[in-house]
């Protein structure tokens, strides 16, 4: 029996073409995602970082009223007295809580538009070479003059 030859496919210069346009095209438009993407992040991780100083802030208070409570406690050993101190702890568990909730999710974020920016910094360079090329490529070839011998 004879075996039949796979015949090789052979790439036209239109799928070729047609292959680099999507490509330049993706390119770009990894590029315009990704700065898109990073003032989203940015504008996320600012509030994440208002976010914590306002817990912060709630944190010094309330570790000044727990102060003055406790004060009051050595003094007045009565039953409000000590509810009050108690209420406050609870409070600042709960604001402690939410503060390393919001520390984690900004840290998260942070390594994310790190990433963000080093693939939009990638994508942006090789964008930039690639019309670079494509304009070197475009353009007329230039003629080259020949040179002169000179005559002994």
């Amino acid at each position: 029996m004879a075996v039949k030859k796979k015949s090789q496919n052979m790439v036209t210069s239109a799928v070729s073409l047609k292959s680099v346009e999507n490509a330049i095209t993706v390119l770009t438009d990894v590029a315009a995602s990704t700065k898109s993407a990073i003032a989203v992040v940015s504008k996320e991780k600012k509030k994440l970082v208002l976010e914590t100083k306002r817990l912060v802030k709630k944190q010094a208070v309330l570790m000044k009223k727990k102060k003055i409570a406790k004060a009051k406690l050595k003094t007045d050993a009565s039953v409000a007295s000590t509810k009050a101190v108690k209420s406050i702890e609870k409070e600042m568990l709960a604001i402690k809580k939410s503060v390393d909730q919001v520390v984690s999710s900004k840290s998260n974020m942070l390594g994310e538009l790190k990433a963000l920016k080093d693939v939009s910094k990638r994508a942006a360079a090789y964008a930039k070479a690639v019309n670079g090329v494509g304009k070197a490529l475009s353009s007329p070839k230039k003629k080259r003059r020949k040179r002169r011998t000179i005559k002994k």
